[in-house]
């Protein structure tokens, strides 16, 4: 398959996401995700934006998984990194998603902010060009402790989940029902774009074989 279709795939994989990120971030009052919680909090505390405090979380991980298995980091997942946060930013300070009302619309807009999570995180995983810095650190851990990937995600999110509220960042119900109702989405949105992904692939290799045999 031609590398550029499966880096603009990335891309657009990565746009979608980060505005889902923004969306919720614009809700917090009813609860974000946990590394969101992180985020948020360090930037109330210390400054900086949100997005920055995403990168520099981000690259803080990627040192941790390069010591505990390089194998997870791609380039795709500095990419990654840079562009997560610097897509969040440039939807807060556009302005153009949805803010809160305090009325039932927060409700359904932090719902539509955690489908399209879901659905952006699937689809530039399904690219194939490297894992964000949290799938691998996460896999990378799991590995090293010989420990299920499920329990990891689990004790790993608790953690900055607490760490994030200690700091004082926004907690509330719909934190603790985020990974409910991405999870599902990001498996099916993979499952399927990846499948379209190798269906193109195979494509394409049949019209080069064509090309070559005529």
């Amino acid at each position: 398959m031609n590398k550029s279709f499966r880096w603009l795939f990335f891309l657009l994989g990565i746009m979608v996401f980060s505005s889902g990120i923004a969306l919720t971030i614009n809700m917090q009052h009813l609860g974000i995700h946990p590394w969101d919680v992180l985020n948020v909090a360090m930037f109330e505390k210390a400054g900086f934006t949100i997005g920055s405090w995403n990168i520099i979380i981000s690259m803080i991980l990627i040192v941790v998984c390069l010591i505990l298995d390089r194998r997870y980091i791609k380039v795709g997942t500095f990419f990654n990194a840079i562009l997560v946060g610097s897509f969040v930013d440039f939807y807060h300070w556009t302005g153009i998603l949805p803010t809160a009302t305090n009325t039932w619309l927060d409700i359904m807009f932090i719902l539509i902010g955690i489908g399209i999570m879901g659905f952006g995180g699937g689809m530039y995983n399904a690219a194939g060009v490297g894992s964000g810095p949290r799938d691998g650190f996460m896999l990378a851990l799991s590995d090293k402790l010989g420990a299920p990937i499920g329990r990891v995600r689990i004790i790993t999110e608790c953690s900055v989940l607490v760490l994030g509220l200690i700091i004082g960042g926004p907690v509330f119900i719909f934190t603790f029902v985020f990974t409910f109702i991405q999870s599902p989405i990001f498996q099916a949105t993979y499952l399927k774009l990846g499948d379209f992904m190798l269906k193109v692939e195979y494509n394409q290799h049949k019209k080069r074989n064509k090309k070559h045999a005529s």
